[in-house]
């Protein structure tokens, strides 16, 4: 059942007349609507989902109730023993079966979501030619499900929270549907208690709502599903004699695509999540206006980048191992470099991990790396960076000088973009070789022509207005803008020729558009 569908339409209708109505009129019975509308969207999704998404949630949850558990009965044996030596060496012992629970269940569902993942992947690399298969295709939200559930388990065992006492309730937390397709990545601290709540209908944020998904249905049909029709015939295949401008032409075209299909959908499921009342966590702001690869990353899937930062990189700079090397840097090599490479490392590690988690496939751990090592460089030079600029007497303050980072930042990842859409390692060598030694500007409409890249007019003309309204409302909202607001405060007429000119757009685009899902629905 994807987010576009009639059936879909149909499908929130429902439980948005159940949620208001009869969930309302059951006193506290909302979040039970929503736990069974979940349940039903993952069962249209193919039903064999929820065994895995049952065994998430069952093996994340009884990990929770056995911390909190545990962490009782240590409680209790240390209140009635007087001996302080005995006292820590119980505590000893129960943190100890804390981390065996702990390592398990992570071992469990990483496990299974690894196997599911890239056991076909690693097979075929090792031997391509003996067609054994894993058979079992990828469970819809497995990534984000294990993800989140993942997060929830290490919290509990961090006693950051109470764990939940309903599996029914966590369960809710879990399957949610609007997350289930691409994330975000929610946590339990700030999502749960919304979902328990019991709320009225709200007119005026349910008209919010409608305005983010329109602005969703914009991005991820006018832009995304048009523009992949240009971005394939590119860079699906590059051969010798096509030209660095067509191809750079393509990366560009893949940096708009990936951006209005991965945050369009992002739209769209927070849009349906408000309709309920749900607020979940942002996951885009503004990335192409970032002003350095590490300020990207704080903007783009910004509830990936939280989870590596909590899960991964911390907990690895602060391995006594890691602390004890960043103190002899300190002692040999200054305090920069004693305070950064210790970090440096922990970001390669993330990186790495963000790569593998798009897939096992070479180019994507190419990719990550990349991201990586270029953010590392970048905290490693920073003084030699801070002095130039010193020397120049650049204002660091300056508009021009914030102009000039954003468009180094675009530049830069760009750049990665390569290593991301590439995937043969021949085609990703001649591309960046074609880029910097045959760019031949004046072949671009020829190889445009012999590529099979479309050339309808009506489709570039809504491929270009419709950058235009997502560059304004992208301004207004880095400006500070309360840009729902904004629009809900026109002139009704004003309101009725915008509304009719986005919906002209998404319809209209249907007759250029490539039919399909959403990109990070793969991974």
């Amino acid at each position: 059942m994807q987010l576009y569908t009639i059936a879909f339409i149909a499908f929130i209708l429902v439980s948005f007349a159940f949620y208001y109505g009869v969930g309302r009129i059951a006193r506290r019975g909302q979040w039970i609507v929503l736990l069974v509308a979940s349940l039903v969207f993952y069962w249209f999704c193919g039903w064999q989902n929820l065994l895995f998404i049952g065994l998430t949630a069952l093996s994340t949850w009884l990990a929770g109730r056995a911390f909190g558990s545990l962490e009782q009965r240590s409680k209790k044996e240390r209140k009635a023993c007087e001996d302080r030596a005995q006292k820590k060496e119980i505590k000893k012992r129960y943190t100890t079966r804390k981390r065996l629970v702990l390592a398990a269940v992570l071992l469990v569902n990483f496990g299974v979501l690894s196997y599911i993942k890239y056991a076909d992947v690693l097979v075929h690399a090792i031997a391509p030619h003996n067609g054994w298969s894993a058979g079992i295709l990828l469970p819809l939200g497995i990534s984000f499900y294990t993800f989140q559930s993942a997060s929830y388990v290490i919290d509990t065992y961090n006693a950051k929270y109470e764990p939940e006492g309903s599996f029914w309730r966590y369960l809710l937390f879990v399957s949610f549907f609007p997350q289930l397709i691409q994330g975000p990545i929610n946590r339990f601290d700030s999502l749960a208690s919304q979902l328990y709540e019991t709320r009225s209908f709200d007119f005026k944020e349910s008209r919010k709502a409608l305005l983010q998904i329109g602005y969703g249905l914009l991005k991820k049909f006018v832009l995304a599903n048009i523009l992949i029709k240009a971005v394939n015939p590119i860079l699906d295949h590059v051969d010798p004699g096509m030209p660095g401008s067509l191809i750079v032409c393509g990366i560009l075209f893949y940096a708009v695509y990936q951006y209005a299909d991965f945050s369009g959908g992002i739209d769209l499921v927070l849009g349906v999540a408000r309709l309920f009342g749900i607020r979940m966590s942002e996951n885009f702001k503004q990335p192409y206006f970032s002003v350095s690869l590490g300020d990207f990353w704080r903007r783009w899937h910004i509830t990936l980048g939280a989870w590596m930062r909590d899960y991964v990189f911390y907990p690895f700079a602060l391995l006594p191992g890691i602390q004890k090397w960043g103190k002899w840097l300190t002692g040999k090599c200054g305090k920069h470099l004693g305070r950064t490479v210790p970090a440096c490392v922990a970001n390669i590690l993330v990186f790495f991990i963000v790569g593998l988690w798009h897939g096992a496939e070479s180019h994507f751990i190419l990719w990550g790396l990349y991201n990586g090592i270029v953010i590392a460089a970048s905290d490693l030079l920073s003084p030699l960076w801070d002095k130039l600029n010193e020397a120049l007497h650049v204002n660091m303050e300056g508009k021009a000088h914030r102009v000039f980072c954003i468009v180094r930042t675009f530049v830069v990842v760009n750049i990665g973009w390569y290593f991301d859409r590439i995937e043969r390692a021949g085609d990703l060598l001649q591309a960046f070789h074609n880029t910097l030694f045959n760019f031949s500007s004046d072949l671009l409409v020829t190889a445009w022509h012999m590529n099979g890249v479309p050339t309808q007019k009506p489709a570039w003309a809504f491929i270009a207005v419709s950058c235009v309204f997502v560059f304004v409302i992208s301004v207004l909202k880095e400006r500070g803008v309360d840009v729902e607001e904004r629009i809900l405060a026109l002139p009704l007429i004003v309101r009725a020729v915008l509304y009719t000119a986005v919906m002209t757009l998404v319809i209209s685009s249907f007759a250029f558009a490539a039919q399909g899902g959403f990109m990070y629905a793969n991974f």
